[in-house]
């Protein structure tokens, strides 16, 4: 062997043994920053667990609806002549809301008026004459005959002509002017919608499981994201007297008090139904609890000794807990906790049972039992 392969030799010892002390070195230092993250604290906040007084409450979503509303429109056809409202004002019952042309209906009218006072003055006549035997009972009997045909006459022309006045027929409020002076109408076409709005109806559906928590007269609370932050009082009116066999449901009928008219028929509005006595639970955030099919847990926290500048170390502990209802953010907690119990509330997704925990509490999850929308 050469002294120049000798040389190539140990070069390439050197090259060969670099790099695979290089890659040793590199997962050693790996474990070793691997083991160091796994020990690393995860920063969580925490929230003591205390009880809370919940009003047993239903939920459903419901729409309004006024106890009056319709479109108003004429019976008979011809033009309109005159309208005599405002868009969007308050019209009370029996106010004539537009007129339609009537005079030849008119005119008809005075003619059948002056026919049946001729058929008066006939009948009249003709009974004093009867009492001096001048004339027969039948041609009394003819004139009384003739007299109500002549009154009927009237009275349908009559009926005809207040048909030319369309009037409302309940007090409450017109909305957008669908016609025009001059515009020919045939019978039912709309002038006008108008809404009886004080008060209005809301109407939801329940499951058949919650007919018996409701009842008459059952007081309730309304909401809608038209006026966050308010809600309406009212009171059940009626429990439809059946099943819906398709979605097993129930429909439920409230009265809301409306006399600012806020509340406008087609909204939706969230309902709440208090029913039952209050009862106390331990509550947390919702975001609190891990849900898992084996089980919901939570985490708790647990002093483990001190560090090296004496401060106390804190590990999570896992516990099993059983929820109950729902209230905005927050959840029932009925079984796993007690009053005191240091709880983590946000940050326990990375964590594990022993996990070593650094508390920072200056932001919390959202813990509201009737939580409004913000804007941001």
């Amino acid at each position: 062997m050469t002294k120049r392969m000798i040389i190539m030799l140990v070069l390439a010892s050197l090259v060969f043994g670099s790099i695979f002390g290089f890659q040793a070195f590199k997962g050693r230092m790996m474990k070793k920053f691997m083991s160091s993250m796994g020990n690393a604290p995860q920063t969580v906040s925490t929230m003591k667990a205390g009880y809370q007084e919940w009003l047993p409450q239903l939920e459903a979503v419901g729409s309004l609806h006024a106890i009056d509303g319709a479109e108003v429109s004429p019976e008979v056809s011809g033009t309109v002549s005159a309208i005599h409202f405002k868009q969007g004002e308050d019209v009370k019952k029996g106010q004539i809301l537009a007129e339609l042309i009537a005079d030849d209906d008119i005119a008809k009218l005075h003619a059948l008026h002056a026919a049946s006072d001729i058929a008066k003055i006939i009948y009249e006549r003709d009974k004093l004459q009867l009492g001096f035997k001048a004339i027969s009972q039948q041609t009394l009997e003819m004139d009384e005959a003739t007299l109500a045909q002549a009154k009927a006459n009237e009275a349908q022309q009559q009926a005809l002509v207040n048909k030319k006045s369309i009037s409302a027929h309940f007090a409450g409020r017109v909305g957008v002017r669908m016609v025009s002076v001059g515009q020919y109408l045939s019978a039912g076409t709309p002038i006008v919608s108008l809404q009886a709005l004080d008060p209005i109806y809301l109407d939801f559906s329940i499951p058949q499981q919650s007919i018996s928590l409701i009842h008459h007269k059952q007081k309730i609370t309304a909401k809608t994201d038209a006026y966050p932050g308010e809600s309406f009082d009212g009171e059940i009116t009626v429990v439809n007297p059946e099943v819906d066999s398709g979605t097993l449901n129930v429909k439920v009928r409230a009265k809301l008090n409306n006399p600012l008219h806020r509340l406008l028929p087609g909204m939706y509005a969230s309902v709440e139904i208090s029913s039952g006595a209050a009862q106390r639970y331990i509550t947390l955030p919702q975001t609190a609890v891990t849900y898992h099919p084996y089980g919901n847990i939570v985490y708790l926290t647990e002093q483990q000794g001190v560090d090296d500048k004496g401060k106390p170390k804190f590990v999570a502990k896992q516990v099993f807990v059983t929820t109950g209802d729902r209230r905005g953010d927050q959840v029932a907690i009925l079984k796993g906790l007690k009053e005191g119990d240091i709880v983590v509330s946000t940050g326990q997704v990375k964590l594990h049972n022993g996990s070593f925990i650094t508390i920072n509490n200056d932001i919390q999850p959202s813990n509201e039992p009737h939580p409004q929308p913000t804007d941001e």
